[in-house]
């Protein structure tokens, strides 16, 4: 994963598919990722599904997989306002 999520017209940024590939690209299971943040496989099948979470859940994942997620989101951002500024 380039940092860049894949979008569409019909797709927007969705934070938790990014993160649910991140952790399969890196082999590891949910059970791994639960533990690493002190949380239930539950909560974070929950989690990627959705398309925003709070932030300092982003950074504690972020952290345990070695991933700048927040980039994703900037990334992201800045494209939407190029695409305004056109």
């Amino acid at each position: 994963m380039d940092g860049n999520p894949k979008t569409s017209k019909e797709e927007t940024f969705h934070i938790g598919k990014i993160i649910k590939a991140e952790l399969a690209r890196q082999g590891r299971s949910i059970t791994w990722l639960a533990r690493q943040i002190n949380c239930t496989r539950e909560n974070l099948y929950q989690l990627f599904r959705n398309p925003w979470i709070h932030a300092e859940t982003l950074y504690k994942i972020g952290m345990a997989l070695d991933y700048d997620f927040f980039k994703c989101c900037s990334d992201y951002q800045n494209t939407e306002n190029t695409k305004k500024n056109l």
